[in-house]
């Protein structure tokens, strides 16, 4: 496979059964999603094959028919009628590259996806072993790449007992001398392994969970922490919403799952309460279960924040479709109970781009129709990144309380501590010392008198 490296994409093709449960719409939406994965991988999308069926082919995912006309393709035929609707492949000795994978828009099983390479030539990718490419690629952390290991190792288990049949009866079984069991096959002991070796991982990532809450709870003490995280689709523009709202430079990347590890940054200009803003993995259809199962302590972000932004790309046609992606994964992590604002952003792509002002505000009506109490605006205006901004700092200062703090002279080394967690309404002093009037969290107020009843 090519690497993040390389700079000339690998030709590929994509290849989709459509079902009679499956709406035009939402099988094209799918099979755009799935050439953005390609991109993601590096590869290019040069040709797009279809068919309708009742149901996926056993032996090899499509059709026979189907099959044949992929083969022609892959093998530079130049017959248009050949391929009916397809375009011009290329032809033998020609400088364009060849076919190097076919992506399959459903999960397959080995012996499909095995007949379907051997009929049409090339290397054949389904789109879970997309998806966790794409993850592997990615990940970062540690515990982004122990839960990404563990998916994968999800993804192989199963497969090896088909595996197994399609190998035969050679090498079936292995014995006990030198083994780790009397007449064990070599697939059981790739089984065994591959659960001991999850289980190692779900250790780590335990111990690495009990580490973060650890240095969480040293990091913000016993004070109420105002948290915001940012959840939705992939590629929503959540990382680009980020960078405007806390000044920070964050990876942004047009293309799938660019972010895979939680990145945390203050909000930006500070407020009182200081508000913690924690970008995460975007959501996906049919992500593997195996992804949102072991992506679920990265998830926690979203679990340990006080309100979620849901962050939709209203440029998007199937943007319904991506809330309810969203939603369900949310539910899967029980995040559902969490208080949630909906951010339609990437308003100024909608209709012909940014000078189509018209058809920005007729669907900016629409979905404040519809969501109203929604936010329609786009990551790269100021005037609504502000508007978010003061909508953000408005939640979080609504259960604020306000109080009188008296500070001794002898105790003015606690001054900063009360400016940076409240904010000062006013101040006087006399000859004992100084009167603050502040408008903070009660455990902060609750905090300050503490301290300054414990000062020399």
């Amino acid at each position: 496979m090519q690497s993040e490296s390389d700079e000339k994409p690998l030709n590929a093709i994509v290849a989709a059964v459509q079902l009679p449960s499956v709406s035009d719409i939402e099988f094209e939406a799918s099979l755009t999603e799935l050439r953005e994965l390609a991109k993601t991988l590096g590869y290019k999308v040069v040709q797009t094959f279809t068919q309708k069926r009742n149901a996926f082919d056993t032996t090899a995912y499509l059709g026979v028919g189907k099959r044949e006309e992929i083969r022609i393709y892959v093998n530079g035929g130049t017959d248009a009628d050949e391929v009916e609707g397809a375009e011009p492949p290329p032809p033998v000795g020609a400088d364009l590259e060849p076919i190097e994978a076919i992506f399959v828009d459903h999960e397959i099983s080995p012996s499909q996806a095995r007949n379907l390479e051997k009929a049409v030539g090339c290397e054949v990718m389904d789109r879970t072993m997309v998806i966790l490419e794409i993850f592997h690629r990615n990940a970062r952390s540690r515990a982004a790449k122990a839960q990404v290991e563990i998916a994968r190792l999800g993804y192989m288990a199963p497969r090896l007992r088909e595996a197994a049949k399609l190998a035969g009866p050679q090498g079936r079984q292995r014995s006990g001398t030198g083994g780790r069991g009397a007449g064990e096959s070599h697939t059981e002991l790739d089984r065994r392994k591959i659960r001991d070796r999850i289980a190692e991982l779900k250790q780590e990532i335990a111990a690495m969970e009990v580490e973060r809450k650890t240095q969480n709870a040293r990091r913000h003490g016993s004070q109420g922490l105002a948290r915001v995280a940012l959840v939705g689709y992939t590629n929503a523009g959540k990382s680009t919403l980020m960078r405007a709202l806390t000044g920070s430079e964050v990876l942004v990347a047009n293309k799938l799952f660019a972010t895979l590890d939680t990145t945390v940054r203050a909000l930006y200009p500070e407020s009182i309460p200081r508000v913690l803003v924690s970008d995460t993995v975007g959501f996906i259809k049919n992500l593997p279960h195996g992804l949102v199962a072991s992506f679920k302590s990265t998830l926690e972000e979203a679990l340990d924040a006080s309100l979620l932004l849901h962050v939709i790309d209203a440029s998007d046609p199937g943007f319904e479709r991506q809330l309810e992606v969203t939603d369900v994964v949310l539910a899967e992590i029980d995040a559902d109970e969490v208080p949630r604002i909906r951010v339609f952003n990437k308003i100024d792509h909608v209709g012909d781009g940014p000078g189509d002002t018209a058809a920005q505000a007729e669907c900016e009506a629409a979905l404040l129709a519809k969501y109203p109490d929604c936010i329609v605006m786009s990551a790269k205006r100021p005037a609504d990144v502000a508007m978010l901004h003061k909508k953000l700092v408005g939640f979080f200062q609504r259960d604020l309380v306000e109080a009188e703090l008296f500070l001794p002279w002898t105790a003015q080394q606690l001054r900063g501590q009360i400016f940076a967690n409240c904010e000062v309404l006013s101040e006087r002093a006399d000859g004992e010392g100084a009167f603050f009037s502040v408008r903070a969290e009660q455990a902060a107020v609750d905090k300050l008198r503490e301290q300054i009843s414990l000062a020399p």
